[in-house]
């Protein structure tokens, strides 16, 4: 119980410690998949395969696949490459230590990430993470190579980047200029990270400008047909990954229109008591 604790306790941490290092950029809607199943077992392969070297689903053991629509035997065949059983957990080989020496901290347990990101986002949590998923680009000036709109200066690669295939990102920003005149100026910074990840900047003095600061940011696919695989892609895994955080969501939901339906008839039964009871006594 004690270590159970311990566990969220540092996943709370971990979470907090990414939302604070994140840069408020805008969240797009994910497809609604939760309850595809087909989307679900492809954002499964696509976890087990990708996320789950890193990032462990702690809390989450292969059989409950079944729900989805997956077989033991199905699980054995196509989730399971080093001896891990049906029953087992989804846990990772890679201890914490070396984990902290090769990426500088402890990826996060990532069983109950879409809930976390739901509370600290302000939106729900499968659009941070089919966003974040979405928003990886190439740059020379961090160690691994990548960066995020999203999560600025993550120290997690781009671990779908083939599926992706490269892109040519372009950002402009306005910002305020200070000591010209007495509002000061403002200036248009437009930079284009190339597909190896080198940028180039060009800055731009804005006159007559009225607006306030503001960032956008265009991606350039070389193969849009891959990239637009790939935000499927990105759509089964974020859904997947909502599912694993709460996999009785569908059943609670079901269960609260029946709860509801109940109350109703109950409702309508008593005022016909009530009403019966108190008609002699008036």
């Amino acid at each position: 119980m004690i270590k159970k604790l311990m566990s969220a306790v540092a996943l709370m941490i971990a979470c907090a410690a990414a939302v604070a290092a994140e840069g408020g950029y805008p969240l797009e809607p994910a497809p609604n998949r939760v309850n595809d199943i087909a989307a679900l077992q492809n954002g499964a392969k696509l976890f087990v395969n990708y996320c789950l070297n890193c990032h462990a689903a702690a809390s989450m053991r292969y059989n409950k696949l079944n729900d989805i629509g997956l077989t033991d035997e199905q699980i054995k065949k196509n989730l399971l490459f080093t001896g891990e059983k049906v029953g087992d957990l989804m846990t990772v080989a890679m201890s914490p230590k070396d984990a902290k020496k090769w990426f500088g901290t402890v990826p996060p347990d990532l069983s109950v990430i879409a809930r976390a990101k739901s509370q600290t986002a302000g939106s729900p949590g499968i659009d941070y993470i089919y966003t974040y998923l979405r928003s990886f680009y190439r740059d020379t000036g961090r160690p691994t190579g990548w960066n995020n709109l999203v999560f600025p200066n993550v120290g997690m690669p781009h671990v779908l980047w083939e599926r992706q295939g490269p892109r040519e990102l372009t950002t402009v920003a306005m910002h305020r200029v200070e000591g010209k005149g007495e509002e000061g100026g403002w200036e248009r910074v437009t930079t284009v990270y190339d597909v190896q990840g080198y940028a180039t900047v060009k800055k731009d003095q804005v006159s007559g400008y009225h607006g306030g600061e503001s960032f956008t940011a265009t991606f350039k696919p070389a193969n849009p047909a891959q990239a637009a695989q790939f935000d499927n892609d990105a759509a089964d895994l974020s859904a997947f990954l909502a599912w694993m955080a709460e996999p009785v969501a569908q059943f609670r939901k079901e269960l609260g229109v029946w709860v509801l339906l109940f109350l109703g008839l109950f409702l309508v039964v008593a005022l016909r008591l009530n009403a019966s009871y108190w008609k002699h006594v008036r």
